[in-house]
């Protein structure tokens, strides 16, 4: 079973800060990453993809962070990433993936910031119930 594109959700830590960062959460720059995606995700040329913040991916030690997930697709979560200058890079990534039947996207075709940012890759949970 493969997904749509628009049933690919991405989940932004929206905790995420650097050391000695801000304690306001709306200042910290997984909140400034998660809004800047929201609206990058709302232009007419953006990949259709739900975005979804979440309180912790528990990747503290390399914000930004971001998972990306989708029905019968592999999960990804990627760290390093700026809410400065990685708005582009993930919408490209975001792209890729859409465009595969299972999220796997192959390593040299990955946005450089995927390939050296990968934390985990998660394979897709199973439904059928024969054990």
């Amino acid at each position: 079973m493969t997904s749509s594109p628009e049933e690919i959700c991405l989940h932004v830590c929206v905790t995420c800060r650097q050391a000695g960062g801000p304690d306001d959460k709306a200042l910290r720059p997984g909140a400034i990453l998660h809004r800047a995606l929201t609206e990058a995700l709302e232009q007419p040329d953006a990949p259709k993809v739900r975005v979804e913040p979440v309180e912790c991916l528990s990747v503290c030690k390399r914000p930004c962070t971001i998972a990306v997930s989708g029905p019968g697709r592999w999960t990804y979560i990627y760290g390093d990433l700026s809410p400065d200058t990685s708005v582009e890079t993930i919408l490209d990534g975001l792209r890729r993936y859409a465009a595969t039947s299972d999220g796997l996207v192959p390593w040299r075709e990955r946005p450089e910031a995927f390939r050296k940012g990968v934390v985990a890759r998660i394979p897709p949970f199973k439904t059928d119930s024969a054990a």
